[in-house]
């Protein structure tokens, strides 16, 4: 991930954890202070920049998949709250394209389609930021907006039997379908789905960095920075990406990218896209 700027808009990232890197960042919640960008004591942020950039070392710390990445955290969800309004979001996407943030990570979603989080996502796009979001929780619903809007890339989350205790609640993401020719593999029973699907990742029983140490959590939150970590790898593979000119071509390379470098498990397109990266 060397070289790559990750943006992760969510509910802050945790500035002290052992493992993790702030380079810098912003608190976009309307009313509270810009420069208190780290969590907000629910450890969502932290769980999913973990999964992108932990820089520790096992056993005693945990690795992300591009822990080389400068990482930045613009929070759009208040203390003690577990919402966050299109304003707060629209403007985090802006600031983070502002930052020069290569990748902007949102693992959230939910509500009617706005036109303001659209724009702000058009605009990152236009800047050459390739912008990254959860399909949503909902039981199978249709993916949720903004992973629905056409310039995101959504990722639907897989698990993998065995991989967690069996009286876990994870276990109750078991569902088919049920992956070929891997059939310990299943598409979350809580991930949203549907055509706009464009790739799927881990996203159950996921081990990442909360404040003060380490949880395991599930969600299409989870395999959200999945996908980002591994184009953050891909950009960092190919330094042609990284100096083409930030425009909407630069975004679009990254895309195809990606997109190529995924395999299909057997899912079909509604639940997986083109598959894994």
């Amino acid at each position: 991930g060397t070289g790559v700027k990750v943006g992760v808009v969510d509910t802050g990232v945790h500035t002290d954890h052992q493992d993790l890197t702030v380079e810098g960042g912003e608190n976009c919640v309307l009313g509270e202070s810009p420069t208190e960008f780290g969590d907000n004591g629910e450890g969502h942020g932290t769980h999913v920049a973990g999964i992108i950039a932990a820089r520790g070392t096992p056993p005693t710390g945990l690795r992300g998949l591009a822990p080389g990445v400068s990482l930045f955290s613009f929070r759009v969800f208040g203390r003690g709250r577990d919402e966050a309004t299109n304003y707060d979001i629209s403007k985090a996407i802006d600031r983070a394209v502002a930052t020069g943030c290569d990748l902007i990570n949102l693992s959230l979603g939910g509500g009617d389609r706005d036109e303001a989080i659209e724009a702000s996502i058009a605009d990152a796009r236009a800047a050459g930021s390739v912008v990254v979001a959860a399909a949503g929780n909902d039981d199978r619903s249709p993916v949720s907006f903004p992973a629905a809007s056409g310039r995101t890339l959504a990722v639907s989350a897989f698990g993998r039997k065995k991989t967690f205790p069996s009286d876990a609640a994870d276990a109750d993401a078991i569902a088919a379908p049920f992956g070929k020719p891997q059939r310990d593999l299943f598409i979350a029973a809580f991930s949203n789905i549907g055509r706009e699907i464009d790739l799927t990742a881990p996203g159950v029983a996921i081990l990442s960095t909360v404040p003060g140490g380490y949880a395991a959590m599930m969600g299409t939150s989870m395999a959200c920075p999945a996908v980002t970590g591994r184009a953050a790898q891909l950009m960092s593979k190919h330094p042609d990406l990284l100096k083409l000119p930030r425009d909407a071509s630069r975004a679009d390379a990254v895309t195809s990218a990606l997109l190529q470098s995924a395999r299909s498990l057997g899912f079909g397109s509604r639940f997986e896209g083109v598959g894994m990266p």
